[in-house]
């Protein structure tokens, strides 16, 4: 179990899109001081190179936005629906949430080419 496991843990129990949490918040949930880098909003940006706390808030399906190191406070965003949600289909990581939605949705008659003009004769309209 990684160090930031436990915020991992409380952003997939949370039922909301945005979840606005102050730093001390998210330092009671690890139990432990974050770094002093905290100050710095590229600390807080969603490049999973980042630092190995990004890794854990994009494994659970989070970004953060509205980072204010001033006030302490942040919000995490979700990218990902819930499970068990109405969308019905797990983004990949990163991506547009609706990505792979309408997979298997969509069937073809065999022998149907979609290359082929549909209405051949649609241009002598405009003629």
């Amino acid at each position: 179990m990684g160090k930031y496991d436990p915020l991992e843990t409380f952003l997939q129990g949370q039922h909301g899109d945005r979840v606005s949490v102050k730093f001390s918040e998210v330092e009671r949930v690890l139990g432990f001081k974050l770094p002093a880098s905290k100050q710095y909003p590229a600390w807080w940006s969603n490049n999973p190179s980042n630092n190995p706390m990004t890794k854990t808030w994009l494994r659970a399906g989070y970004m953060t936005e509205q980072v204010d190191t001033a006030a302490e406070r942040l919000v995490f965003r979700r990218t990902q629906p819930l499970k068990g949600g109405s969308a019905g289909a797990t983004p990949r990581s990163g991506g547009f949430p609706g990505y792979g939605a309408m997979k298997g949705t969509v069937r073809l008659t065999r022998g149907v080419d979609l290359s082929a003009p549909a209405d051949p004769e649609w241009a002598s309209v405009f003629e």
